[in-house]
């Protein structure tokens, strides 16, 4: 299954219908007029149409329509990872609510950003505009397979993955 939002077309203005009443919790959980949306089919239907524009917000398009959406955080969450080789070889592949399977590399690259209350979280590009927020489990899971490299003559905490090194930010004790 390709990762959502890969190839996201321009948006034609001719195709808004409005605003829906369709909102993604922080947690991953789609709603639909307050009541969560219980069929992953029908969450992943919605997700396969979902877009981002460049203002940074979330559409659902298809070829004769699109609505704007609401999205708390990151419009999926990453549930799942498996971690193969070792140092640069290593290759961490996560899995989505939605069953997407992303490694991490140069094209869907993992960063450290705030979340929307401030402590900050790792996110992984799915493509498109589209994120995936790693769940706690997720993130301890990183930090377990994180090691401390050399960058721009600082000590940097990360992670490898598929060549590339994602850094988390200054290795303990470098930080003031």
């Amino acid at each position: 299954m390709a990762a959502p939002g890969q190839d996201a077309p321009k948006l034609d203005p001719a195709m808004f219908c409005g605003d829906i009443d369709i909102r993604i919790a922080a947690d991953g959980t789609w709603f639909h007029e307050g009541g969560p949306i219980g069929r992953k089919n029908l969450v992943k239907l919605f997700a396969s149409v979902l877009k981002r524009d460049d203002e940074g917000d979330y559409w659902l398009v298809t070829p004769v329509e699109r609505a704007r959406i609401r999205v708390d955080d990151a419009p999926f969450v990453a549930v799942e990872l498996q971690a193969t080789g070792t140092g640069r070889d290593q290759r961490l592949t996560f899995r989505t609510n939605i069953d997407a399977e992303v490694t991490a590399d140069r094209d869907h690259p993992l960063t450290f950003r705030p979340r929307p209350g401030g402590e900050p979280a790792p996110y992984l590009s799915l493509g498109g505009g589209l994120s995936a927020l790693a769940i706690r489990a997720v993130y301890y899971e990183l930090v377990a397979l994180s090691v401390v490299e050399k960058r721009d003559g600082e000590d940097q905490f990360g992670v490898w993955s598929a060549g590339e090194f994602f850094s988390f930010g200054a290795a303990p004790g470098e930080a003031d």
